[in-house]
């Protein structure tokens, strides 16, 4: 097998918000707050914990890997065949914070998922850019 065939693919969205590190924790965290934004959900910032995306549309099953409270947060994402990884990234800059949200693990006849999320994860985030404006 050559190595192009097992590569994966990844979708990236980067922004520059003008909010407080913690502030962004909070909306990718608490489980009313990530409802407005992304999905219904159990979520509970723990690392092993296994929790549920539910829409309109189906689920997804997710388990946290890793949590790094106001700097960084990675969740397995797996539905309809897709096993992926979507890890958040939060970096304080001069004016706010970096919010860096990749999801990696779409093998190459995955291209409708792929390119589901190209299309999804930029109205996630400026949905949560929203509930961030909101927020005290």
């Amino acid at each position: 097998m050559t190595q192009a065939a097992t590569e994966t693919l990844t979708v990236v969205v980067e922004r520059e918000v003008p909010y407080p590190a913690e502030k962004i924790w909070r909306a990718l965290t608490q489980p009313h707050l990530i409802e407005e934004w992304l999905m219904k959900n159990d979520f509970s910032p723990n690392k092993g914990h296994q929790f549920r995306l539910t829409a309109d549309w189906g689920a997804v099953d997710c388990q946290v890997q890793a949590v790094e409270p106001n700097r960084s947060l990675s969740y397995t994402w797996d539905t309809k065949g897709l096993k992926s990884v979507v890890t958040w990234t939060l970096t304080s800059t001069g004016s706010g914070t970096r919010l860096r949200m990749e999801q990696s693990g779409f093998r190459p006849d995955q291209q409708p998922y792929y390119q589901g999320a190209q299309a999804g994860w930029p109205r996630f985030v400026s949905a949560l850019e929203q509930v961030l404006e909101r927020l005290d």
